[in-house]
């Protein structure tokens, strides 16, 4: 499932810090705007100790995580909306993504350069939302513009897409984001084929710096204004040290947890990144275990039994008869498949079951 995250901010804020971290890819990350030109890819293994465990209980030889992709998207800077650094080109290869990871910068460093000279970080966030907004804004009339003249022969299609952007308009003229606009179902369906870049779900990264003086831990009116803002959006969000996790991604497992109490960074921020960015793609996994091989398969939430099986073959889906599920815990609990059926934790279930996260599953097809 070819899903990805895209990393945006403004300049220097950490960007490509952060994707090196992740991806232990080189990417550009010199000290000036616009180092990156054209997004870098990288496929991301999704921590899940269930994984782990699973593959003991079976003595598998073989392990594939989950995977998320991120995308390091260059810098965009007040203006991109009017083509300003690059602007227009940025704004295209956020609008190929399905998610957004806004990273916030939350240091004070006098040798890495803030393009507005201060470290404001409701400002920033606000620099990034207002440009989204306005393009969206510009796409929106336009396209309005032609429905209104298009739909006078009362094509249905045509009048719902025109009744969508009736709502969707005023809001992005009053710098509102489209994901913030009520719809119902139908019109949601509508309006995700426009693909505005506000309709998209956004996930805040705050990157601290260790060593440096970091707003949080400044608990000043720079915080309080952001942490008002968090709340009051009801916004996900994350802290992560990416200069700390750009270092630790080269040191060996064993030697990393002794690293990160030295450098004083508790939390393994990309972890919490990754499956921070899994959840806003609206992403679970269920499971295959057995001695060849412990996998976790990507669905999107809300799938049915034979949807969850084309990730694996499409013969799941189009031939499926029924599925055996048991949940991670409780197969854990009975010891084997075996066992889970004997203490009938394992059941059967049919073309109308919802896959939940944590299914361990077993497909039979004609």
């Amino acid at each position: 499932m070819a899903l990805a995250v895209g990393i945006v901010g403004l300049p220097n804020v950490g960007k490509s810090t952060l994707f090196n971290a992740l991806t232990k890819k080189g990417v550009p990350a010199e000290n000036y705007p616009f180092c990156t030109i054209d997004p870098s890819v990288g496929v991301v293994a999704v921590p899940d100790h269930r994984l782990d465990a699973l593959s003991k209980m079976s003595n598998t030889q073989k392990i594939v995580p989950a995977a998320v992709e991120f995308v390091d998207i260059a810098g965009l800077v007040k203006g991109a909306s009017e083509g300003e650094g690059l602007g227009n080109q940025f704004l295209t290869h956020i609008r190929e993504v399905d998610a957004i990871a806004e990273v916030v910068r939350m240091f004070d460093d006098e040798d890495v350069l803030h393009v507005a000279g201060r470290v404001e970080p409701m400002q920033d966030i606000e620099v990034i939302d207002m440009e989204l907004t306005l393009a969206d804004l510009q796409s929106a009339q336009k396209r309005l513009e032609r429905l209104e003249r298009d739909s006078r022969n009362g094509d249905k299609d045509l009048v719902a897409e025109r009744d969508v952007l009736r709502k969707l308009v005023p809001a992005l003229t009053q710098g509102k984001a489209a994901r913030t606009v009520s719809l119902d179902e139908k019109e949601m369906k509508i309006a995700k084929t426009f693909q505005f870049l506000t309709m998209k779900p956004i996930l805040y990264v705050l990157n601290r710096k260790s060593g440096c003086v970091n707003v949080d831990a400044e608990n000043g009116e720079r915080w309080r204004e952001l942490q008002g803002f968090l709340e009051r959006t009801g916004s996900q969000y994350v802290f992560v040290d990416a200069g700390v996790e750009r270092e630790l991604s080269d040191v060996h497992d064993d030697e990393r947890a002794d690293f990160r109490r030295e450098l004083g960074v508790a939390d393994d921020g990309i972890d919490t990144l990754i499956k921070a960015g899994y959840s806003l793609l609206d992403l679970i996994s269920f499971f295959t275990t057995g001695e060849k091989e412990t996998r976790a398969w990507t669905i999107k939430r809300g799938s049915t039994a034979p949807e969850a099986g084309a990730a694996i073959h499409t013969d799941f889906k189009d031939k499926f008869i029924r599925a055996e599920v048991v949940h991670w815990d409780k197969l854990l609990e009975a010891g084997s498949w075996s066992k889970a059926r004997e203490k009938a934790t394992l059941r059967t279930e049919g073309k109308d079951y919802v896959v939940q996260d944590g299914d361990v599953m077993e497909f039979l097809h004609s």
